[in-house]
């Protein structure tokens, strides 16, 4: 996979220790996180912008992509 933005990692790795590294509940956090702008000002349009997708079209992309962080995170 890509190289994932700093800003990127480190709102996936923000929303995992808020809550929890698993999917769903890493999905429901990071909406929540977005949708008040909790991290850094960073919203839904900012997240796109940096390659997250809350879109269903978009969730194969977004779990890949959680995983990604996440398994980092913890080796």
């Amino acid at each position: 996979m890509c190289d994932i933005p700093p800003k990127l990692r480190d709102f996936i790795l923000f929303c995992a220790q808020r809550r929890s590294p698993e999917w769903p509940a890493i999905y429901d956090e990071m909406t929540r996180v977005a949708g008040r702008k909790l991290f850094q000002g960073l919203g839904c349009k900012e997240l796109k912008q940096l390659g997250l997708s809350f879109s269903l079209s978009g969730m194969d992309k977004t779990i890949q992509l959680v995983k990604q962080v996440t398994s980092q995170n913890h080796q």
